[in-house]
């Protein structure tokens, strides 16, 4: 056979279609590792491979998709990653027998990598480096890199790929009906990134064809590279508790010489896509004007220039708006003013009557901003919500915590885009705890990206940007802030955690509550050189109970052995609560010359607990 991109330029290479469906529809579990079945049933792997190959693929893929270390580790497989990419390309050279191109399948991590997520670029390449090798070691004659959503991601496995050898690269990303990535980057901005970068830049997954012919139509002007199309057969119907697909194989046949007449040099299909499928794009491309299907997209390219298409989607971003005029928490610590801050739990049901008139009473008594805080899951008002009710009847700023659990990462986009419409500004930016659901101990949790990650949304939404890289129009003026624990456990990893999200966009930090003056001070010495604002918590005990709960049951909290022993004396003698406020307020006036702020809690809604350690420091 012909070198790859060889045949390529000369004519129109047909893919295979679907491999999952395909097992799955041989009786295989969704829920089992189908990539595993290259050591345990590698026969029923080899038959579906020979089913495409005589349906005419040119090009079938090896079973490795999800064959990375990541998601191998889910199995329990993370040692298995040589073994079965290895054996997946050995299945898919065998079946193909000299009559079709094997392509090394390599899908995402499964996980979110920066400027998103905790996975360093490099840390990312280095795991798409060890199944790329495997798949050399079997074989294969190029890579396929496929389904992306994330191009720095994407990125990273063609670098990985490029350092091993030198081997032809097809790069898909994957859109949703819009013909933006699933994280909104539109292929005015994934074409042009690709182009140079691999040997076949494409679309594959997540839709039909219909609206992935509007995208490659877009694409062709964008790039001169060699395009790909690998639709699903169309969105799956859910029939009696089974996803099926219902477009036609003569159907997604009319579409493959659609995407021909666009530049298309790959055409093949993606989820739900048959042997059958594949026989009928076969006979379609068969069928075309001799002329029409050599024409390769290199020839084009030199015969006609790229249509200049203005960008309107990758638009540089604009500068952001001056801290000191987002809001007056920003202009408080800009200037050097001490901020006292008080916490509101939002309430069980919807009712907030109450918590606006507390609102209302810590304004009049002097404090600057209103803390609310993510309450634990369950039946309560989500802190959103009692943020926008406290600014509008109680007018006085907030700051609202936003946590990354339970969220993805287009949803938080669209949560904090409608905060900011509703005239929220500060923001504290926190992961989120893994622990049961609120009163709910069998739900889970569930995380897209942590603070870092939404650290750099918040940044880019503040230059005009979303997470795709498109303009939002003008930009919004949050106030970022993070939280960073004096007490963590791993001092080391706390600390380069908060070097991260000053990096990331971070504007001021609050930590969590304090209890004794070395733990802080421990902290302090490491991240003074950031300059970072820094606020610290404060919680007045309500009991010895209340204390030795803190102590014991709460991650990341140090409560020294003395001051329980303070609080214990405090009961005997009744005045626990009274105690429990001198210990917070003696903390705050040690650190009032140090920090730039103090965040009151008030324990089981007693505010007047807060404005009394509050009265202590002014």
């Amino acid at each position: 056979m012909k070198p790859f991109l060889e045949a390529i330029d000369e004519r129109v290479l047909v893919s295979d279609g679907a491999m999952g469906t395909m097992l799955y529809a041989k009786g295989f579990f969704i829920n089992r590792c189908f990539d595993a079945l290259n050591l345990m049933d590698p026969d029923r792997v080899r038959d579906v491979h020979h089913e495409y190959v005589r349906a005419g693929a040119d090009l079938i893929e090896t079973n490795t998709f999800g064959a990375n270390p990541i998601k191998l580790r889910g199995f329990g497989l993370a040692d298995k990653v040589r073994e079965i990419n290895r054996e997946g390309a050995r299945i898919a050279k065998s079946a193909a027998a000299g009559q079709a191109y094997v392509g090394g399948a390599i899908g995402p991590l499964g996980i979110r990598i920066e400027p998103w997520g905790r996975t360093g670029t490099d840390e990312a390449e280095a795991y798409f480096r060890e199944q790329a090798q495997a798949l050399l070691e079997g074989g294969v004659d190029l890579f396929i890199l496929e389904t992306f959503r994330d191009l720095n991601e994407l990125g990273a496995a063609i670098a990985a790929v490029r350092g091993l050898c030198d081997l032809p690269i097809v790069a898909q990303m994957t859109i949703e009906q819009d013909g933006n990535s699933l994280d909104g980057t539109p292929p005015e901005q994934f074409a042009p990134a690709l182009d140079g970068r691999a040997d076949v830049v494409g679309v594959n997954c997540s839709i039909g064809p219909a609206p992935m012919l509007e995208t490659i139509e877009r694409m062709s002007t964008l790039t001169r590279a060699r395009l790909a199309a690998q639709p699903n057969a169309g969105l799956p119907r859910d029939v009696e508790g089974r996803n099926i697909y219902l477009s036609s194989p003569e159907y997604i046949a009319s579409y493959a010489r659609r995407f021909i007449a666009h530049g298309v040099r790959l055409v093949g299909g993606c989820c739900g896509t048959t042997p059958e499928h594949i026989r009928q794009i076969k006979i379609a491309v068969k069928a075309l004007a001799p002329e029409t299907a050599r024409r390769s997209a290199r020839a084009q390219g030199a015969d006609a220039p790229l249509v200049e298409t203005p960008v309107r989607f990758a638009m540089p971003s604009v500068p952001a708006v001056p801290k000191n005029e987002r809001s007056q928490l920003a202009r408080a610590l800009t200037e050097g003013r001490f901020a006292t801050i008080v916490e509101l739990m939002p309430p069980k049901g919807y009712m907030s009557d109450a918590i606006v008139e507390q609102a209302r009473l810590l304004k009049i008594r002097g404090v600057d901003v209103v803390h609310i805080p993510e309450g634990p899951r369950g039946a309560r008002m989500s802190a959103l919500s009692l943020a926008v009710l406290v600014q509008q009847q109680a007018w006085v700023e907030t700051v609202l915590q936003y946590s990354c659990r339970d969220r993805n990462l287009l949803g938080m986009q669209s949560d904090l885009l409608g905060a900011h419409a509703m005239g929220v500004r500060n923001l504290e930016i926190v992961t989120g705890d893994v622990r049961p659901v609120g009163d709910y101990p069998d739900a889970t949790v569930v995380f897209d990206v942590d603070s870092i990650g939404l650290t750099n949304v918040v940044t880019r939404l503040n230059h005009g940007l979303d997470i795709g890289g498109q303009a939002i129009g003008s930009p919004t003026a949050f106030h970022i802030g993070v939280q960073v624990n004096p007490g963590a456990e791993d001092l080391e990893g706390e600390i380069r955690r908060f070097e991260y999200k000053v990096e990331a966009g971070a504007e001021f930090a609050v930590t969590k509550p304090i209890f004794d003056l070395g733990t802080f001070e421990r902290l302090y010495k490491r991240i003074e050189s950031s300059r970072l604002p820094l606020i610290v918590g404060l919680w007045p005990f309500e009991s010895v109970l209340n204390a030795e709960f803190m102590a014991n049951e709460v991650p990341g909290v140090s409560v020294p052995d003395a001051v329980i022993d303070r609080m214990r004396r405090a009961e005997q003698a009744g005045g626990a609560a009274e105690e429990g406020v001198a210990i917070a307020r003696e903390l705050g006036c040690a650190l009032k010359g140090i920090v730039q702020g103090v965040r009151v809690a008030a324990p089981s809604g007693r505010i007047e607990a807060a404005l009394d350690v509050l009265a202590g420091l002014r």
